[in-house]
């Protein structure tokens, strides 16, 4: 929401509130502005927003925390982004490996991104966050290793740190030994072999999940 001054629904919030949540006028609501601001407002008649409280700014995390996952077939991306949206990470990144069977290019590329962002967009109205997560451009792989704290997540890795607050993980084959030749470290996710995008959540939960002191650093 772009302006949480006067705040206005625009058609599909409106829609989910009256027809999926079946609110009715009188009933609270939190409205945020994807950069850290939100408010509280109570839903008016036909869908008008009335404030009830001052604007809250909540803090960006410290440090912010990305994963990078290399593109899959199917639905997985999707997947992928909605749940690292609900876990709390702060930049997701896409990226063409070598051995990835998808492959976006172009337009296709272009569509495929922007559904990423709305699935990122819906899944932080479903688990309440007031700061949207980035999902960037594809990337190639190389920049992405380059960046501090970056890590490829491997078996022979080091347990993850926040350190290293990037973990770029493989596609379905793997990393080819080039590609694996880039990355300056490796973090272990844990002792068995993960499918990509569920190494991807666990990437972002374990990162998460020691920023908030849920978890300890070994």
């Amino acid at each position: 929401m772009a302006d949480l001054g006067d705040p206005v629904l625009d058609d599909d919030d409106r829609h989910h509130l009256a027809r999926v949540l079946r609110l009715r006028p009188g009933e609270v609501v939190t409205v945020a502005d994807g950069r850290g601001g939100w408010r509280r407002c109570l839903l008016g008649p036909g869908g008008r927003l009335d404030t009830d409280g001052e604007v809250v700014h909540e803090p960006p995390p410290d440090p912010p925390v990305t994963v990078a996952f290399a593109l899959t077939k199917g639905e997985r991306p999707e997947l992928a982004v909605q749940k690292l949206t609900e876990l709390g990470v702060d930049r997701i990144v896409p990226f063409p490996a070598s051995r990835s069977v998808a492959v976006w290019e172009g337009e296709r590329a272009l569509r495929h991104l922007a559904r990423l962002r709305r699935v990122a967009r819906e899944a932080a109205v479903q688990s309440r966050r007031a700061r949207l997560p980035e999902v960037a451009d594809l990337s190639p792989l190389a920049p992405l290793l380059e960046e501090p704290g970056a890590a490829i997540a491997d078996p022979a890795g080091r347990p993850p740190s926040l350190a290293r607050p990037t973990i770029v993980v493989g596609p379905e084959g793997g990393f080819t030994d080039e590609e694996r030749s880039l990355a300056r470290d490796l973090v272990r996710l844990g002792p068995n072999v993960l499918r990509a995008e569920t190494a991807a959540m666990a990437a972002g939960a374990l990162l998460v999940a020691l920023r908030e002191g849920v978890a300890r650093p070994l």
